[in-house]
């Protein structure tokens, strides 16, 4: 299997995706917070930042809009829709994060669910480190993708 991102001599590229066809493409990617059951009280309404799942959740749709400033060969899509969801999970104990992204375009969003979900887990960390420094984000991971030449993708569960 080739690379994409490389040409014939090893080099990084980015993708021509000129003669590609515009389609339907939809990713969803997720990840976790783990934290003690107190940060997690602060998280759901208590913490003096404020509203951390609100908060999280306009920088995730923040980090989906801005991946290929971030990720060098990403290319700026005409993201159609950016949903993140941040779910108290007392049995982890912790918050898990998933994001939706959709386009319509010449190829795909999963850098940007994956963009959305680690930018949200970390606006979690951030604003709760001052109750808990030893946090972890795990789990990072695509879920799924519809869309494009390579088609359908589910992970395993």
């Amino acid at each position: 299997m080739s690379l994409t991102h490389f040409d014939a001599q090893g080099q990084a590229h980015m993708v021509d995706v000129s003669d590609k066809p515009e389609t339907a493409r939809e990713a969803v990617a997720e990840g976790v917070v783990i934290m003690a059951p107190e940060t997690l009280a602060l998280a759901q309404g208590g913490a003096a930042k404020g509203d951390v799942m609100g908060v999280a959740r306009l920088a995730g749709i923040m980090g989906a809009k801005r991946t290929s400033d971030l990720i060098p060969l990403c290319h700026p899509l005409p993201i159609t829709k950016v949903a993140v969801d941040l779910v108290p999970d007392p049995s982890l104990p912790g918050i898990r994060v998933t994001a939706t992204v959709r386009t319509a375009g010449k190829t795909g969003v999963e850098m940007e669910a994956l963009t959305a979900v680690s930018t949200a887990c970390l606006t979690v960390y951030d604003m709760l480190k001052a109750a808990q420094k030893d946090m972890r984000i795990e789990g990072i991971r695509l879920l799924s993708k519809t869309g494009g030449k390579s088609g359908e993708f589910r992970a395993a569960p």
